[in-house]
């Protein structure tokens, strides 16, 4: 028997009682279930904990979402935790892939991961937390909405009624997480995703690229070589925040997951360390950055029409996609001559790529 079947959503409900501090992600962890599954437990419940399972489709969500007004949007994956705050607007469905365009909140949401939905209201010291979160089939959490002082709260008590589900158990299903996708190589390729590469004139055409030659992202990556790409040292990441607050130019910050990318476009003028936390805390935009799970880091030089799109892309032990940062070029805002002598004074990675 699956030692985490043993835990009940009675034990799970007292667990967080005892642990109201506690973030839901460490909890889950240290009860071996997963966040979907603890936030499952307190459905139906009336006490301080509260919570509601709703249809996740991105298509009903973000509609709802646009009425909250100010919220705070949150995508994380391991290692980092992109917030944003902002209002939701200008939302594109799509089957396979859609977006959210408002002036603050820039997403990439990818439907097939959006599985499980709930509504949460949960008592603090500071008062009620109210927030939409959303989890994929392994009941990992993919993007959550939280509601904030002057939120419409008529918009709430809208989507509590309309988002339901019949299906209001404190118990939930989950799948197997998929097994993680280290570097994918294909040297034997090598000459044709160089020439293809060159010919890139969007970034987005990238992925398909790699896809078609049975590669992925970082995989091609070690394999391309000079001068598509250049391996960093673990630190340029950090060293790289540092310069772009010094310099005060804008950037955009990509974090994501299987189900959600969420991206900052501005400027980075607060840094705060903590442990082994580098911290971006300025008023629209938080990032919380684990510097010690970065394992690698590349620059990587991409074409396209308006000129060579520079990004610094950092990785983990397991190959996964920590963060992506770009220099901004549009809207008269062009910061990509700066940002190309930043990445450019970046240490390279004193040793050898991994095979």
């Amino acid at each position: 028997m699956d030692a985490s079947s043993l835990i009940t959503p009675e034990l799970i409900r007292q667990r967080r009682a005892d642990n109201p501090k506690m973030r839901d992600r460490d909890l889950a962890d240290a009860l071996g279930v997963s966040e979907a599954a603890l936030v499952a437990a307190h459905v139906g419940q009336s006490g301080p904990r509260r919570a509601w399972r709703i249809d996740p489709d991105p298509d009903r969500t973000m509609p709802a979402a646009e009425g909250f007004g100010d919220v705070m949007a949150l995508t994380r994956n391991l290692s980092a935790v992109h917030e944003k705050v902002g209002r939701y607007g200008d939302y594109h469905p799509g089957k396979h892939a859609a977006m959210v365009l408002s002036e603050a909140i820039d997403l990439r949401i990818f439907p097939g991961h959006w599985r499980h939905g709930f509504l949460v209201e949960t008592e603090t010291e500071g008062g009620m937390r109210r927030s939409m979160q959303i989890f994929d089939g392994a009941g990992d959490a993919v993007h959550k909405i939280f509601l904030r002082d002057g939120s419409d709260l008529s918009a709430w008590q809208a989507a509590k009624s309309g988002l339901l589900i019949a299906d209001q158990s404190e118990q939930i299903e989950t799948e197997p997480r998929v097994a993680l996708d280290g570097a994918r190589r294909n040297p034997d390729k090598l000459d044709i995703l160089r020439a293809e590469w060159r010919k890139m004139t969007d970034t987005h055409q990238f992925q398909r690229l790699v896809s078609k030659l049975k590669m992925n992202r970082l995989g091609a990556y070690r394999d391309a070589g000079a001068p598509f790409v250049r391996a960093l040292a673990p630190e340029a990441v950090d060293t790289m925040l540092h310069a772009v607050r010094d310099a005060g130019i804008e950037i955009m910050v990509f974090v994501g997951n299987c189900g959600c990318i969420q991206i900052h476009t501005g400027r980075i003028d607060t840094l705060r360390p903590m442990g082994p936390w580098q911290n971006v805390m300025d008023p629209g935009f938080n990032l919380h950055l684990r510097r010690d799970h970065i394992a690698e880091v590349w620059a990587v030089e991409k074409p396209t029409q308006r000129g060579p799109a520079v990004s610094v892309e950092a990785f983990d032990a397991d190959g996964q996609l920590i963060l992506q940062a770009f220099g901004v070029g549009k809207d008269g805002r062009d910061s990509r001559v700066e940002w190309g002598r930043i990445v450019e004074a970046l240490q390279g990675a004193q040793t050898e790529t991994p095979a």
